[in-house]
């Protein structure tokens, strides 16, 4: 079980209030993700949930059990924070049993877990070496083993491939990726990426200073986004937004389009302008033109796009084009 709700619940420090009054459940099995810039409040509702924060109002319900003012351990969660908070004078199996070890689980048992854990994770190989010698990428395992040996309801990720560098975060998204869906536990992850957001979520909780902003499927959110802030932070490269004339023609005070959505083409076109920069990256092309108006698009084309500085180019829209109110709400 690792079904999760939250009621109302309120954070306040001082007289800051951080969170504002948030609705949201999140249900057994699922791998949510809660993104936004920095400081939008998604490591502070994490810990709230973990119970590393105290609440200011609302409740918190685990499996059907308030547990609003319970200490962390009682709370069957397990959280794996962005630094591995790992013993160094410990090797592998030690570190991962540690948790075991303080709740007085019998021996027999700990090493069952831990070569459960160990085997899951591929760190059967390392388990009697210290963290020192190990990649970030094997750190960051052994944390989650530590985890994974409590068999929590729920686990808590707080930005834990922020420490790992370009080609490890890929390969750790996917390696808790293929977790979850072994273990078939629930899963909580925070993180500012939205492409780690987009590949490894169920569920998507946009945060935006404390609120949320929308809560859907990755396809969901860049499909169908609710407003300006969720269009333009889902989706990458980031979606165009247009003002002036071009939005006045579909009774907006803006439109967005992707780059992946428009077509460079010769003749026609919705938009034209100049090409301030073409960036060849093999299978694609990215285009930044600056239309009559002084406002800039970001277009992706083909690969075999040939378009250099200083060129005309025509752009036509082959997606969705969104329409947004003076309130940023789409339309």
């Amino acid at each position: 079980m690792g079904n999760i709700v939250l009621k109302q619940v309120v954070k306040r420090f001082g007289e800051a209030e951080v969170i504002p009054p948030l609705d949201l459940e999140i249900n057994d099995g699922e791998f949510v993700v809660f993104v936004g810039p920095s400081g939008c409040g998604k490591s502070t509702l994490l810990r709230l949930i973990a119970g590393l924060e105290d609440v200011t109002e609302g409740t918190i319900e685990i499996d059907g059990k308030e547990v609003t003012y319970a200490p962390p351990a009682q709370r069957g969660l397990a959280m794996v924070f962005q630094s591995y908070a790992l013993y160094p004078h410990m090797s592998v199996r030690k570190n991962i049993a540690f948790p075991l070890k303080m709740a007085g689980v019998a021996q027999e048992e700990i090493d069952k877990k831990v070569e459960h854990a160990a085997s899951i994770l591929n760190l059967a190989n390392y388990i009697d070496k210290r963290p020192g010698n190990l990649s970030g990428g094997q750190r960051q395992r052994v944390a989650i083993g530590r985890a994974i040996v409590r068999e929590p309801s729920a686990f808590l990720f707080d930005e834990p491939l922020s420490n790992l560098d370009a080609s490890l975060r890929v390969n750790m998204r996917q390696e808790i990726t293929d977790l979850h869906r072994e273990l078939d536990t629930t899963m909580v992850y925070v993180t500012h990426d939205q492409v780690e957001a987009m590949t490894m979520a169920d569920k998507i909780v946009v945060l935006h200073a404390g609120v949320i902003e929308q809560v859907g499927s990755p396809l969901e959110l860049y499909r169908e986004p609710r407003n300006r802030f969720v269009a333009g932070f889902i989706g990458s490269p980031k979606m165009n937004f247009i003002e002036g004339p071009a939005a006045e023609k579909h009774k907006a005070h803006s439109i967005g389009v992707r780059p992946e959505h428009f077509e460079v083409v010769k003749k026609g076109g919705d938009f034209k302008g100049v090409v301030l920069s073409a960036e060849h990256l093999g299978s694609d092309t990215f285009l930044r033109v600056k239309m009559d108006d002084g406002q800039e698009i970001l277009a992706r084309g083909s690969g075999d796009v040939v378009v250099n500085y200083g060129d005309t180019v025509a752009l036509k829209v082959e997606g969705k084009i969104y329409k947004f109110d003076d309130q940023g709400l789409a339309i």
